[in-house]
């Protein structure tokens, strides 16, 4: 968490875009690709990192709990936006 209270995930993003580039592709090339995913939407406790890796869109406090929304949840949330609003 930055010190203005924001959680800046830029490789993250970078990761994301990368792979809906990949399927954005294969659906151009006639792929039958029902959905996608992202990894995990919170911080969670993984069995090979413990608590010491953090995956989700969503940044958790562990000890306070508090959630704070990553910079990558609200580049997702467009994205989404962006791509739903095409196909209507």
């Amino acid at each position: 968490v930055s010190a203005d209270g924001n959680v800046y995930d830029q490789p993250r993003i970078d990761c994301i875009s990368s792979y809906l580039a990949s399927v954005e592709k294969l659906l151009t090339e006639g792929y039958d690709v029902q959905g996608y995913f992202v990894w995990s939407l919170m911080d969670n406790f993984e069995w090979i990192s413990g608590y010491s890796k953090r995956f989700g869109l969503i940044y958790i406090d562990f000890e306070t709990l508090e959630r704070i929304k990553k910079q990558s949840y609200y580049w997702y949330q467009q994205y989404i936006r962006a791509h739903t609003e095409m196909k209507k």
